[in-house]
């Protein structure tokens, strides 16, 4: 018997299931992404949400002006940092975005990860200990559970969003634990739903508990100054701890968490994805100083970015319970069984449009769908050509 058999055989079932998955290489060119076929689709698959990453790679949105402040930098930078931020991988590019994100988050000191899933695993893991509990939403992303479970703290898995089940279970058992860390994405990536801060933040004080927050996919779209969730609900100087991701409306690559001096200087000695790992690439520091400037000085961006996700979810007839929520660029279309939703994702290739099939086991059973992530990039007559291309499948 062949040493992987076992691991053919778990392919297969995926096979038979819809669930196998594979790498496409495909090309950027502007808004469009071209398929290895040649098909060349409007592109409503990633996660650029303010359309900077489009634009650091060449390709201008029309009727800007020039970059402003740390956009105004050379992208051209190549090559690696060449070793761990503790060793010479730290420069002074790294301490201006460090500083700059300390800036956007009003917190006292910022630290840098070479991905956002390395900044989350790894500030959980190392704050939360022995002695402690974890308190984390079932819908968190695989980087927060994972943190969780690297961590040697007990692990509470709470339902989606209820803080009032948080409260129960520190109300029965909050005197068994040294600390106690409430943690939760604030944007969810799959469904686009915002987790309840202020909420989660009241029963975190109430109960001498520290709340986590994961802005990744709130960062650069929510908030007045563009900092995410816990701006946009008033509880920013309140949450201590919040990660961020740079590979998203930042438009560059890797993660950071604000907090602190105090936890970040705890993460710089104890936090093991940053300590082996080599620290981001000066032309990722680069793009990133580049996309925080803009973020702070046109605002333009995320407001064009929330009206156009307000726009889709009225006329797709979405549901959801605020405004600050139909805010958010990430508009899910449940579709129900894995098969229906590779064929629907199929057809709309074929009019021109690439958006995901999202399948089990990164959503529930039975919730198979697409994943539509909008861009200030994409103009009003794409979007229109999107709802139309829809709805004449569903």
């Amino acid at each position: 018997m062949n040493s992987f058999d076992y691991l053919t055989q778990r392919q297969q079932d995926l096979r038979e299931q819809k669930r196998f998955r594979n790498l496409t290489a495909r090309k950027f060119d502007g808004v469009h992404v071209i398929d290895p076929d040649g098909r060349r689709l409007l592109n409503f698959g990633a996660n650029d949400y303010l359309g900077l990453g489009m634009e650091m790679r060449g390709h201008q949105m029309p009727h800007e002006q020039p970059p402003m402040d740390d956009a105004d930098l050379d992208l051209r930078v190549t090559g690696g940092s060449g070793a761990s931020a503790l060793l010479s991988g730290w420069t002074t590019c790294h301490e201006r975005l460090s500083s700059r994100i300390a800036e956007l988050e009003e917190t006292e000191a910022a630290v840098l990860f070479p991905t956002g899933f390395a900044a989350c695993s790894g500030a959980v893991s190392a704050l939360a200990e022995a002695g402690d509990v974890i308190l984390s939403d079932e819908l968190n992303h695989a980087s927060l559970i994972d943190g969780c479970r690297l961590s040697r703290a007990e692990c509470v898995v709470y339902p989606h969003r209820d803080w009032q089940q948080v409260n129960h279970v520190l109300e029965q058992r909050r005197q068994e634990f040294a600390r106690v860390w409430i943690v939760t994405n604030t944007v969810f990536g799959m469904d686009g739903d915002i987790a309840p801060l202020d909420r989660l933040q009241e029963v975190a004080e109430k109960h001498d508990a520290i709340l986590i927050a994961d802005e990744a996919h709130a960062t650069g779209v929510l908030g007045n100054d563009g900092s995410g969730v816990c701006d946009a609900l008033g509880v920013k100087n309140r949450i201590a701890i919040r990660i961020g991701t740079l590979s998203k409306a930042v438009g560059s690559q890797g993660g950071f968490v604000a907090a602190p001096r105090v936890v970040v200087d705890h993460l710089i000695n104890h936090c093991r994805s940053l300590i082996y790992s080599t620290s981001l690439a000066p032309a990722a520091v680069t793009a990133a100083l580049a996309g925080i400037g803009e973020i702070r000085a046109r605002p333009e961006r995320r407001q064009r970015v929330q009206e156009m996700a307000r726009h889709v979810r009225s006329e797709l007839s979405i549901d959801v319970e605020s405004d600050l929520e139909a805010s958010v660029p990430i508009i899910p279309v449940i579709i129900g069984t894995d098969s229906r939703v590779i064929e629907v994702s199929e057809r709309l290739a074929q009019s021109g449009f690439y958006i995901p099939a999202i399948r089990p086991p990164t959503v529930p059973e039975g919730t198979a769908r697409l994943r539509v992530s909008l861009s200030a990039a994409h103009g009003n007559d794409v979007i229109e050509k999107l709802l139309v291309a829809i709805r004449g499948i569903l």
